[in-house]
Parts: structure tokens; sequence; C-alpha cells
């Protein structure tokens, strides 16, 4: 009789073990997606960019099909002129070096992307940087360099009225 009392306790243990594993797992992926929903909406209103281990850019783009453009000069452009705790105004500058990546697959790319004809519109590229990074002070560049690289695409794309430049890098940034 005690072995039979002892069986009928441990099953009893059993299926008590198997309800209350079964009530954490419900709550554990309920937890877990309303987790994953959070994560994903903090990505979107901050716009990082995943990465791909495929090799794609953002966009979806594959490096494969991807050309670089490198500006041939340092670009040096003046800032908009910041107030300092005295009150007095001070200029800033700003130089750095800038390449262009296009998609090589891109309707545009034959006729606007080739070397030789954006090497004949760099005073254009220049100048349309220029007018979108003079809008800020160095302090302003410096929290918000990301923001002025995407406003400096979008200001590019409508220069050349196409969107086969997807992306502008920016490198070696000194403030003067």
């Amino acid at each position: 009789m005690k072995k039979n009392l002892l069986s009928i306790l441990i099953l009893a243990l059993l299926i008590v073990n198997i309800a209350l594993t079964a009530v954490m797992m419900v709550s554990v992926i309920g937890t877990n997606s309303k987790t994953g929903e959070l994560v994903s909406s903090i990505a979107a209103v901050m716009n990082l960019e995943y990465y791909d281990p495929d090799g794609e850019a953002s966009n979806g783009v594959p490096l494969s099909q991807t050309a670089t453009y490198s500006l041939a000069d340092r670009l040096m452009i003046q800032l908009k002129p910041s107030v300092g705790p005295d009150g007095t105004e001070k200029d800033g500058m700003i130089l750095f070096y800038m390449s262009l990546a296009m998609d090589t697959e891109h309707k545009d790319y034959e006729k606007l992307g080739q070397p030789e004809t954006l090497a004949g519109l760099e005073i254009q590229i220049k100048d349309t940087v220029a007018s979108v990074v003079q809008e800020y002070t160095e302090q302003e560049c410096r929290e918000n360099f990301d923001q002025i690289k995407e406003e400096i695409l979008v200001a590019l794309q409508d220069l050349f009225q196409s969107n086969f430049i997807y992306r502008v890098s920016i490198s070696d940034v000194i403030y003067q």
C-alpha cells in the first residue's frame, strides 16, 4: 500500500510540475514577444541599420553592384557661427573627405554615375554639400552628423534627380 501511495504522490507532483511549466512557458512567450516588439519600435525610432551577413547595404543593394566615387579633395566648409557662453560669436570650419556609394544596376548609373561625369560635376556636388553643412554649428555637427549625412544624400539625389546614389560616406572629420 505504501508503494502505491508513493506512486500516486509522485504522479500528482509530476502533473503539478507539468501544469506549472506550461503556465510559465505561456507567460515567458508572451513577455518575449512584447520585448521583441519594443526593441523593434526603439530601433525604428532611432533609425538603426541592421547588419546583414549577406553583404547587402541597408537599402538592399549588394556590395557586388556598388561603385564608389571619392571626391578628390578634402572639403572645407565654413560652419554657421555659434554663440559662446560669454555672448561672442565663434566661427567654425569643418574638413572631411567624402565618397558616394552608387548602385551600378540603377538605370541612371550609366549616364550620371560614371567617374568622368561625376568629375565634371564635382563643383556642383561640393556646392550642394556645402549648402547643407553650412546651416549647422560645430556643436550641431558633432551631435547630429548622421542626420546631416542623410540630408546631404537627399540633396544630392535632388541634384541628380535620381536615387542611384544610395549612401554618403564621410571620413577624417576635423573641426577648426
